[in-house]
């Protein structure tokens, strides 16, 4: 794991910490920030770079046209110490968590540039910054962090990881191992460690905050689906019963008129009046079309006799009146 936080929030506090290292600092003329990756890759990629004028007031921004380093940056195994390669102040930091200080390009061991090109590079200090691995829940000794070329795991011993170097340049002649300029710069880069930390818990609290949130969503989702189930099946179990009540009521009505002296049904009452309404002649169509229609509409339901009678009281003896 390493400090995985979006880039224009990490782009910010790197700037400000430039800005910091660059005004307070008078000798200092340029400063450059690396972000080191996730394991096992360890993919250094340079964030951003400030250049303050021979004034010092203004800071300029961007990245160099050409550079290793540049997006989408260069993994562990390019740039770790290794035979027959020219070695690299940016596996010094990262593998060995320490300073290194240019104090004399011309004798630099680390300097690319001395090694390859025979020149010399400026004079500048790159410093690590370091988070504790268990704040990023990470395991003291787990076998996932990288391994140098021999296959030793590094960090192995050690309680934090790296996850970013801080490089600024300086003045010819003006920077030396322990300074006062180098421990400036050691504290400003804890301090930036802690910030990228808060970053990241913070972003950490969000995502989990998101998921909890889709998973409670989720939840209701499932719960209304049964509801909505559970509630259609109910109206038709509802639906199911009454028909049942109402084929069973007109059953023990039969039955009633079956063993009963009077056999004038429902039916051939509403018949009864339906021919008393066609006997009635011309006039008055839209009454006893209603009238045909709610006595129809009796033949349907199937009512308790007190209901019954009530829904005839109101429903026919009113239209007849």
């Amino acid at each position: 794991m390493s400090i995985e936080v979006e880039k224009p929030v990490l782009e910010k506090a790197c700037r400000e910490m430039i800005e910091t290292i660059l005004l307070c600092l008078p000798n200092a003329l340029k400063g450059t920030i690396y972000r080191i990756g996730k394991t096992p890759e360890l993919i250094a990629e340079r964030i951003t770079s400030g250049f303050i004028d021979e004034k010092r007031k203004k800071i300029s921004w961007g990245l160099p046209v050409k550079s290793g380093y540049n997006p989408p940056g260069k993994p562990w195994v390019e740039y770790r110490d290794e035979p027959r390669r020219p070695l690299e102040a940016m596996s010094w930091c990262v593998e060995k968590q320490r300073s290194w200080t240019a104090e004399d390009p011309m004798h630099d061991a680390r300097s690319v540039r001395m090694q390859v090109e025979g020149t010399r590079e400026d004079f500048h200090h790159m410093e690590p910054v370091l988070v504790r691995k268990l704040d990023l829940n990470l395991n003291m000794y787990s076998s996932e962090y990288p391994k140098d070329y021999k296959g030793d795991v590094i960090w192995k011993e050690s309680e934090y990881v790296t996850v970013a170097v801080v490089k600024i340049h300086f003045r010819p002649h003006t920077i030396r191992i322990g300074s006062h300029e180098t421990i400036v710069i050691k504290k400003l880069s804890r301090s930036l460690g802690t910030e990228l930390l808060s970053y990241q818990l913070r972003q950490d609290s969000l995502k989990t905050m998101q998921a909890y949130a889709k998973d409670r969503l989720n939840a209701c989702n499932i719960l209304a689906d049964s509801l909505r189930n559970t509630i259609t099946k109910s109206g038709m179990i509802f639906s199911l019963v009454k028909q049942e009540i109402g084929y069973l009521r007109d059953q023990w009505e039969q039955l009633l008129l079956q063993d009963g002296k009077d056999k004038y049904t429902k039916s051939e009452a509403i018949k009864d009046l339906h021919d008393m309404l066609m006997g009635m002649g011309n006039g008055q169509e839209d009454l006893r079309k209603d009238l045909v229609a709610v006595q129809n509409r009796f033949l349907e339901l199937s009512l308790p006799p007190e209901k019954g009678e009530n829904w005839v009281v109101m429903q026919i003896e009113e239209r007849w009146k």
